[in-house]
């Protein structure tokens, strides 16, 4: 195939060159740069009530792995594929001290150890020889957290000041359903279209604005001036809009690693700190969800955050409305499972997608030198985190 000046005169699709994709942060899977780096923090993988008697699925960063309790109270992140005959412990009993696989029976505790053999004489001579994979989990803000990089370099996990420190009549909620991506609880796309949308406040007034019709509130309908920075997390945003009684609107929002959004509420209930954080769990290369913890006054105050396009719950609409009234989920996922980052044509307004790549790609620099990634902590008296992100208003 030749590809001729006319056709580039022409500007016809026929002329386009090669496409590529930044594999190097988006791919997720063990191996890979941004999989080693994500596998440097802790993730959610679910929610404190999905750890029980009956195991679940869970597939993170690639992986397909069995969550379950057993009846001591211990939560279990196995892989789910049994490394006697290869059957997945989804199937598996729970008891007492372990999970049990349905096909031979093998038992295993919550950290892989093999207790049981019951078709091995004597119960299992080898068992001590053997281990099902498995990964360390803690429990906290009503989330499940599972570290899934090496041994040696497992860090504490952290603690948020923002959900640590309640205001009068507060308590922390969790929720599972992919608060903050417009759509439903698993997105069909790759994790880094989302965490990218963190730090680009300019779309907020006409996808969520002009475009759509308000989804929030008319203090965020304004085009704002804004100033991007680096934190000692990842990268901050700092909007400011100037309203009609002379006092300028303030509101700062974080993304951090390893996929933390830290967004106050675009409804602007209130002028404080952040009230809740979301950490974009990669599934795999090509989906994501979110998990969100969040100091709330009532139960279900964070679902009730959910937006509505025209009136309606996003999985309500019809597909014609979807295309009439398109939101993070749309705009996301219509950039393609992966996007072609080749096909990009940047202006100003997108200095913020361009410093978290650079940030991202920097702590893969940092990670190949043998250095530790940004965010990690290995002290476990180490305070609480504090983020600078929330609503606020001042004098102009």
């Amino acid at each position: 195939m030749t590809i001729t000046q006319r056709d580039r005169d022409l500007g016809t699709a026929y002329a386009m060159k090669p496409a590529y994709t930044r594999t190097e942060l988006t791919a997720v899977v063990r191996g890979t740069p941004m999989g080693e780096l994500l596998r440097r923090y802790w993730h959610p993988v679910g929610l404190i009530g999905d750890a029980t008697d009956t195991p679940k699925k869970v597939r993170a960063l690639g992986e397909d792995l069995v969550l379950f309790r057993d009846k001591h109270g211990r939560a279990g992140l196995l892989h789910a594929r049994c490394c006697h005959r290869g059957t997945t412990l989804y199937y598996g009993k729970v008891e007492e001290d372990g999970i049990r696989c349905c096909y031979h029976g093998w038992k295993f505790d919550t950290e892989g150890h093999c207790l049981e053999q019951p078709c091995e004489p004597d119960g299992g001579q080898f068992k001590d020889k053997v281990r099902q994979p498995w990964y360390p989990v803690e429990e906290r803000y009503g989330l499940i957290f599972a570290y899934m990089g090496p041994a040696e370099k497992r860090p504490v996990l952290p603690a948020y000041e923002c959900l640590e420190k309640m205001d009068d009549g507060e308590l922390v909620e969790a929720d599972d359903s992919s608060i903050g991506g417009g759509g439903p609880a698993i997105i069909p796309c790759n994790w880094l279209q989302h965490f990218e949308n963190v730090v680009d406040p300019y779309h907020v007034p006409v996808l969520h604005g002009s475009f759509s019709g308000p989804q929030f509130t008319n203090m965020m309908a304004s085009i704002p001036e804004v100033k991007f920075e680096k934190s000692p997390r990842g990268m901050l945003v700092r909007s400011e809009r100037k309203q009609d009684d002379g006092k300028v609107f303030y509101r700062v929002s974080e993304a951090a690693l390893p996929t933390l959004r830290v967004v106050p509420n675009p409804r602007v209930a209130q002028f404080a700190r952040v009230e809740s954080i979301g950490w974009v769990l990669p599934i795999d290369d090509t989906s994501f969800r979110i998990y969100v913890a969040g100091r709330v006054k009532n139960p279900g105050d964070i679902s009730r955050m959910r937006s509505k396009f025209n009136g309606k719950f996003w999985w309500d609409m019809t597909e014609a409305e979807h295309q009439q009234f398109p939101g993070d989920y749309e705009a996301q996922v219509g950039q393609g499972e992966v996007t072609v980052h080749s096909e990009e044509h940047f202006g100003q307004s997108d200095r913020g997608i361009l410093m978290i790549r650079r940030m991202l790609g920097d702590q893969l620099d940092a990670l190949a030198a043998g250095r530790d990634p940004i965010g990690v902590s290995f002290d476990a008296g180490a305070p609480p985190v504090e983020f600078e992100a929330g609503n606020y208003i001042r004098e102009g």
